[in-house]
């Protein structure tokens, strides 16, 4: 029986991975510039984590975790997403103590249950960041401007950044009760998941992707929680745009804006493509550390799919640069030459740079031909000439200046010819 990968899953060879690793050098850097450290989580929590964390009335919890029982008969869940294990590890480990505010990020595999198709799969990758113990717009700007540089630094062009606020507990059950109001008595003209949703959280009713539903929400004239902000939620929002624009961050407001988890309050952004669905959003969470067990804390965090972020490079025909590029291919053109091209890689290795060999005791112009497909920059010939004279025959492959340089010599000689270059903008 030929054994396939499972549905909604990808296997991701070196070919393709260029601007995955470009992408995801971009985003550490980013990241690291602001003085976020990374954290680590369980690929897998208890299941009530998701459901306290996450949201009973959302998607990812009615319908698309994986969830299965262990052997000791707990409940556990594949992560749908990175937020509440990050919480979790928070409180756990009683990182609410500290002076400072907690600045973290993350990047790895979460897992949904969906319908396969462009931009979503079963196992999917995201990156994203978390931050404990301020509630200062300047830091939600600061959030919001790092969700929108990673992808324009990574090169992607048309980026905007969608902004509302979901309001607080001061603003929000006001809002409830008159969107009661106005859609219970026709409740059963909305889907089963609005119904559900009006019972809960009926916010969430203006998450829904049926166009009924949105049209009732129309004829029925619900206001949409930026009408009934409270002075504070719309101080703090002001405050936000204010802090972007100064940030240079091209920020539109979107009052039908609302993201499909439970906790946000507040801050709430998606940054967009014109054509593309949603590339990041993120918003802020400042009653869900003490929802989880630890003390009144604000946070706030965004997320990001790191394969729609690739697809759109591929869309805009980015490509990976030439960071991909093998600096050396050592040729031996002599079998004598074995030893001496083994302690040549090494050394031009602990030098830092990218280089490689024959392993196949193929000819020499076999040997030219893989420096040609692994777009060398250098090729490096070792033959009897070379080992009698104790060179080595050093070729550029973009020039084609070909040059005899001492063996001893090469690493130090190729690092100038390398500073020499980027100085020069090659």
């Amino acid at each position: 029986m030929d054994i396939q990968r499972p549905r909604g899953t990808a296997d991701l060879l070196p070919e393709a991975l260029g601007l995955w690793s470009a992408f995801e050098r971009v985003a550490l850097r980013e990241f690291e510039r602001a003085n976020y450290r990374e954290i680590r989580t369980p690929l897998f929590e208890h299941t009530e984590l998701f459901v306290r964390g996450v949201g009973d009335t959302t998607d990812i919890v009615e319908k698309e975790m994986y969830s299965f029982q262990d052997r000791g008969g707990r409940s556990l869940t594949l992560r749908p997403e990175g937020t509440a294990g990050v919480v979790r590890a928070y409180v756990e480990n009683k990182r609410y103590g500290r002076a400072d505010i907690d600045k973290l990020y993350y990047l790895g595999p979460m897992f949904r249950y969906e319908r396969p198709q462009s931009g979503r799969s079963r196992q999917f990758h995201q990156y994203g960041c978390e931050v404990f113990g301020a509630e200062a717009p300047e830091l939600d700007a600061e959030v919001i401007a790092l969700s929108y540089r990673i992808l324009s630094e990574f090169g992607l062009t048309g980026l905007t950044v969608e902004v509302n606020s979901v309001g607080c507990d001061v603003c929000r059950p006001q809002h409830k009760a008159a969107m009661l109001r106005l859609v219970q008595p026709h409740a059963e003209e909305f889907c089963g998941d609005c119904q559900r949703r009006m019972e809960r959280n009926p916010l969430r009713m203006f998450d829904c992707k049926h166009e009924t539903c949105q049209r009732l929400l129309t004829e029925l004239q619900v206001p949409r929680i930026s009408d009934v902000l409270c002075a504070d939620c719309r101080e703090h929002l002001e405050a936000v745009l204010h802090h972007t624009a100064l940030l240079g961050i091209p920020c539109e407001r979107n009052p039908n804006l609302v993201r499909g988890l439970d906790y946000y309050t507040r801050t709430a952004w998606e940054v967009t493509v014109a054509g593309h669905s949603t590339v990041s959003g993120g918003g802020r969470y400042n009653s869900l550390v003490a929802e989880l067990g630890g003390p009144e804390t604000p946070g706030i965090g965004f997320a990001g799919g790191v394969e729609r972020a690739v697809q759109l490079a591929i869309d805009q025909s980015l490509t990976a640069g030439e960071d991909e590029r093998l600096d050396v291919y050592v040729v031996t053109a002599d079998q004598t030459a074995t030893d001496q091209a083994t302690s040549l890689v090494d050394t031009l290795r602990r030098a830092g740079f990218m280089a490689d060999r024959d392993f196949q005791r193929r000819s020499v112009k076999s040997q030219v031909k893989s420096a040609d497909r692994q777009h060398a920059r250098w090729m490096a010939v070792l033959g009897e000439t070379e080992l009698a004279s104790g060179t080595v025959t050093v070729k550029d492959m973009d020039s084609g200046e070909q040059e005899i340089w001492p063996f001893l010599e090469v690493a130090e000689r190729m690092q100038e010819r390398r500073t020499k270059q980027e100085g020069e903008g090659k």
